[in-house]
């Protein structure tokens, strides 16, 4: 079966096709202003990556790199039916809410002892084990144990079949993000996060990439980062990034899809809308990353080093350090494993 379109080449072709959701091109300048000013900062560093990841492991060891899958492959869909029950984990006296509740459970299983990053472990792992170390600190249960255990076991058995960790398993891919990718999502269903839009094929592959880009960002913070092509990575098409895109401008939304968001209406992974949210969300990060190119090309006369991936991951924390502000923008809501 044919290939479907690379992450970004699905931007693009969602982005010219869309009926609900649209790149603004004064918006889109504005962020890569924004971005230019911060051009140096830490967020576009390894260190910022470490300070984004507080609760991973020290970067010098391989159960830190298998952290990283075991986290990346369980990290979906936390969003809470209700505002007021979120699942919550406790970790060293402070309390942790979505993605972060995941790290905390993990990181607090390795404290107990549990070997939650072995492969040898987490492969024959049962359900109601992996619910013991997810387990939450209120009434609200951590959403899709299902889902979360049935990728986590798998992925525990490939990485058996492909010399026992994750670094010999992204090893197989050569030192290259666009073959790891492709490795990934041909190897670990779980991450092969894919449409069809106007008749084609396309991919999203927000898992996939983030998992590459966290694994470059532990290894950086090492000291032996060094992967090629990472400018062939997209932002990460999820629920919280487009929520700032439109906060800041970049992105717009149809006033009929607004009101459906408001409404509360769930959006199926899939349907036209919500790939038109995501695919459309990828093209507008590439098109604030080119700018943001050519005014350090043109105001300091170098190169550029800052991509997508190294955006989202400002936006991302952007978006919770600011979500009372944007409260009025609403995110679309999507039960799936895929983000």
């Amino acid at each position: 079966m044919e290939q479907p379109m690379t992450p970004q080449q699905s931007g693009q072709f969602v982005f010219e096709r869309s009926r609900d959701v649209f790149v603004d091109e004064e918006g889109v300048e504005s962020v890569a202003e924004m971005l230019y000013r911060l051009r140096d900062s830490e967020e576009f560093t390894a260190s910022g990556w470490k300070k984004m990841n507080p609760l991973a492991p020290a970067p010098d060891t391989d159960e830190a790199i298998n952290w990283v899958l075991v986290t990346d492959t369980m990290n979906f869909s936390f969003w809470p039916d209700r505002e007021d029950q979120q699942c919550e984990v406790s970790y060293k006296g402070t309390i942790y809410r979505g993605y972060m509740s995941l790290c905390a459970a993990i990181t607090r299983a390795m404290d107990e002892g549990v070997p939650i990053t072995d492969p040898a472990y987490f492969s024959q792992l049962s359900e109601e084990e992996l619910g013991h170390v997810l387990q939450s600190d209120n009434a609200t249960p951590m959403p899709m144990l299902k889902e979360r255990h049935q990728a986590l076991t798998e992925a525990g058995r490939v990485l058996l079949q492909h010399g026992g960790s994750f670094r010999n398993f992204l090893s197989r891919a050569g030192n290259d993000a666009e073959k790891m990718v492709r490795h990934i999502v041909d190897n670990l269903p779980s991450y092969r996060d894919e449409a069809t839009y106007e008749g084609k094929r396309i991919s999203f592959y927000k898992r996939a990439q983030i998992l590459v880009a966290d694994f470059w960002g532990i290894m950086e913070a090492r000291g032996v980062g060094n992967i090629p092509n990472l400018d062939c990575l997209t932002m990460f098409a999820d629920y919280r990034v487009p929520q700032a895109l439109v906060h800041l401008g970049a992105l717009r939304y149809s006033d009929t899809l607004m009101e459906a968001l408001k409404m509360g209406e769930l959006l199926v992974s899939g349907e036209r809308r919500e790939v038109e949210i995501r695919g459309c969300s990828i093209w507008c990060v590439e098109k604030i990353k080119k700018h943001l190119w050519k005014l350090v090309h043109e105001r300091d006369g170098k190169r550029c080093n800052i991509n997508s991936a190294l955006i989202d991951f400002y936006l991302w924390p952007y978006a919770k350090q600011h979500h009372k502000e944007m409260a009025h923008i609403p995110i679309h809501h999507t039960r799936c494993i895929y983000y």
